[in-house]
């Protein structure tokens, strides 16, 4: 039988038989806890750089299909499970996870003991490693997971985001939606509020943004770390108070970076699709998807006119945020990802009535204060 490796930087090694592309590759190794979603988990954009090890013991059983994607193309650099299911049984499914990613070049490994790798990530954060297909000796593997750059080190938003812009027509309010790797579903909760998208790469500036004269502007999700865009940044800080604006993950990170806040890398990261996070304006508590290793830092937000809007449940980081007296605000999950399935996609909707509300008023009703912007919507 095949037998495949993944080797980390602390030592530790995995073995277990290939799945998908025969070959290698490397990169951060973290978690999934999603007990379904592996397609939408394999062509998200903020996987790039990756290799996903899925803790739900059984992954492949309803195949991939043509319609979920949430990008043309896979982005995560290796794929762990502990059982892939080799016979698929879904009437949308169009192939098996194992042809799925040997179509794609991904390299994999099956019958790996995740419960054991997930408890070295878990106490001793996320690491580098090295993924193989195939049998090689163990100290070359570790060392040269020792020796790769990390998540910080590399430009990964270039990788992933568009180089030239695009216009998806609409009959509504015109969001120009700045993508840093932005998800499908993101593009699809936006048009199907109708909205006219003009989508820009990530390194347009403030003024080329302006010139699509938007309504509202959008932050996307997208890989790494936030610090590594400081040209997006810098956009956003110009940007603010011009037209509202919608951060997500990555867009959500890089707006409290341009209201002065700092981010900071997680041990090992949230990565699921069963996250409570607590609305602390209404009170509520959703069930969310997250994807992401950093995080904002709530203390180097003090005294900046910024208010926490949204907490996680389990661990107290920021998960939202909103300006007192400008239309900003952002997230840290996924409210299009529909885990819960669709309660956080309000969050769309108070995007559009501050875009109607800047229309209508010229932003008499979004000068005021915290309260009125963030309470403008239902």
């Amino acid at each position: 039988m095949e037998q495949g490796v993944l080797a980390l930087e602390n030592g530790a090694v995995f073995y277990g038989v290939p799945l998908g592309a025969r070959g290698e590759s490397w990169g951060e190794v973290v978690f999934n806890t999603g007990m379904t979603g592996y397609q939408e988990v394999l062509t998200d954009p903020s996987y790039c750089g990756q290799i996903v090890v899925m803790t739900y013991p059984l992954i492949g059983n309803y195949g991939i299909n043509d319609e979920d994607w949430e990008d043309t193309r896979p982005h995560v650099r290796g794929f762990v499970v502990r059982e892939a299911c080799p016979s698929p049984s879904n009437w949308r499914a169009a192939r098996s996870l194992d042809r799925y990613l040997a179509e794609q070049g991904i390299v994999g490994l099956a019958g790996v003991d995740t419960r054991a790798l997930t408890r070295i990530i878990r106490s001793e954060g996320a690491m580098r490693g090295v993924i193989a297909g195939a049998p090689a000796p163990e100290e070359e593997l570790v060392a040269r997971a020792r020796a790769l750059p990390t998540i910080s080190e590399q430009q990964l938003v270039l990788q992933v985001a568009t180089d030239r812009p695009y216009h998806l027509p609409g009959g509504g309010c015109r969001v120009v939606v700045v993508d840093f790797g932005v998800k499908e579903n993101i593009i699809r909760c936006l048009r199907d509020r109708g909205c006219d998208l003009v989508v820009v790469p990530p390194t347009f500036d403030a003024a080329r943004i302006m010139a699509c004269q938007p309504d509202g502007i959008l932050l996307s999700n997208g890989p790494g770390d936030p610090a590594s865009v400081p040209f997006a940044v810098e956009t956003v800080r110009e940007l603010l108070g011009l037209r509202p604006l919608f951060g997500i993950c990555l867009g959500h990170q890089i707006l409290a970076l341009a209201l002065g806040g700092k981010t900071y890398k997680l041990k090992f990261g949230h990565r699921g699709a069963n996250h409570p996070v607590k609305d602390l304006v209404s009170g509520r508590v959703y069930i969310t998807s997250h994807n992401h290793g950093f995080a904002v830092d709530e203390g180097s937000l003090a005294h900046r006119d910024v208010v926490v809007t949204h907490r996680n449940v389990n661990d107290g980081t920021v998960e939202g945020l909103a300006h007192r007296y400008l239309p900003a605000f952002g997230v840290q999950y996924h409210p299009e990802a529909a885990p819960g399935p669709r309660d956080s996609e309000y969050l769309f909707d108070r995007f559009l009535a501050l875009m109607r509300a800047r229309v209508v008023d010229n932003h008499k009703e979004l000068s005021t204060t915290f309260e009125g912007c963030w309470k403008h919507a239902p």
